[in-house]
């Protein structure tokens, strides 16, 4: 079904970000994924081609350009090539950390961060998961205690996408001890701040070109000029942004759906058994039909909800729909492709494999699939 949300300077800018993923990452892939994290110049080498913090305005260095759909076009190409691990981060400065900087900042916060942000020169991360929390906000124990024109933060977080790269990271932390959601407040940590130190790079099942860390605050001492936005505020902000977070997760996952059912049709076509393609047998059609009509179907409504984000209408409800349904679509499409590649299917060899290997946390962070299923059941009023 062709597709009419996107205009001319849109499949332009998909053309150089698929020459872009084909030139600078995907040669390097195996490597990234040895050495679990990529280099910190693919952010500048993005940045350079118009592919990083895109909302940044010109005065701050960034391409000024309001219009989430330049945001689906990088996420639908990652997706598809099977550059999850090594392109998470940058979905991540882009889609997830950016808006709190654009939102929350006062004018000399964005003047000291803004320029570093859209160059790739400060990379980003937030820092949110703590070891006993996870979807659980109201209950993370990270502490700052404010000492005069400062916050002296103590506690831990875990599993920080962009964790060992991050020159800025935001941390939801505890202002105020009495309170739940209205103690929690968000500060901005830097790199090189005396007590703050980055635990070891953690092994995942997938994913392995994407570093991700735990964090320890021992005694840190964080300027209030730190602070994004009010004190006690930081559970508002927080779920505010969770909307696009969790649509930028849902484009990637159809969008690897859609990859993996590409070069499943390629082997499908090329490889024989009792003498046909693997593809002209009934059953593989069959399977084959299901996973195309529900990825179109998937994406319909992942380009629905692209416009109401660029309309500021996206809700909640809507978000999480997006999540869950397009990650568990992810996980089931992967999971028949590689039963359709047979044994080959296994070897890590084939793409399938590691498409495979990586989908599965994209049920998880971002909110698990029961979380979104519970928001919505919610508004539903039950």
């Amino acid at each position: 079904m062709r597709r009419t949300l996107f205009e001319p300077e849109h499949a332009d800018f998909r053309e150089s970000v698929a020459r872009f993923v084909a030139e600078e990452m995907t040669p390097h892939q195996d490597a990234w994924e040895g050495a679990g994290i990529v280099p910190r110049e693919l952010f500048a080498r993005a940045a350079a081609k118009g592919m990083l913090a895109m909302q940044v305005p010109e005065r701050y260095g960034g391409p000024g350009v309001e219009d989430f759909r330049f945001n689906q076009i990088l996420g639908e190409e990652l997706g598809e090539a099977g550059a999850a691990g090594s392109g998470l981060g940058l979905t991540l400065h882009n889609d997830i950390c950016l808006p709190y900087f654009l939102e929350l900042c006062d004018e000399e916060q964005r003047e000291r961060w803004l320029p570093g942000i859209a160059s790739g020169e400060l990379i980003t991360a937030i820092a949110m998961t703590e070891p006993e929390m996870g979807s659980d906000l109201a209950a993370l124990r990270t502490t700052a205690d404010r000492v005069g024109d400062e916050y002296v933060v103590n506690g831990s977080k875990t599993f920080i996408t962009n964790g060992i790269n991050a020159d800025l990271v935001i941390a939801a932390v505890r202002t105020d001890p009495s309170q739940r959601h209205a103690g929690i407040s968000l500060l901005v940590v830097e790199r090189g701040m005396g007590g703050f130190e980055r635990g070891r790079n953690l092994e995942k099942l997938g994913q392995h070109a994407q570093d991700t860390a735990e964090l320890f605050f021992d005694g840190v001492r964080v300027p209030v000029a730190n602070r994004l936005g009010e004190e006690g505020m930081g559970f508002r902000y927080l779920t505010a942004n969770l909307a696009q977070e969790r649509l930028s997760i849902a484009i990637s996952g159809v969008a690897a759906a859609r990859g993996a059912l590409r070069s499943t049709l390629g082997y499908a076509r090329e490889r024989r058994a009792f003498g046909q393609a693997i593809g002209s047998f009934q059953h593989s059609r069959f399977a084959l039909a299901e996973m195309a009509t529900e990825i179109e179907l998937a994406t319909a409504f992942c380009d629905q909800a692209v416009l109401a984000l660029n309309r500021r209408e996206l809700s909640a409800r809507d978000a999480a729909m997006a999540k869950w349904w397009c990650t568990e679509l992810q996980g089931r499409v992967v999971d028949r492709c590689l039963q359709l590649h047979g044994g080959y299917g296994y070897m890590l060899e084939y793409p399938i494999a590691r498409a495979f290997l990586d989908a599965r946390v994209t049920r998880i962070y971002g909110g698990t699939t029961e979380i979104m299923k519970e928001i919505i059941g919610r508004s539903l009023g039950v």
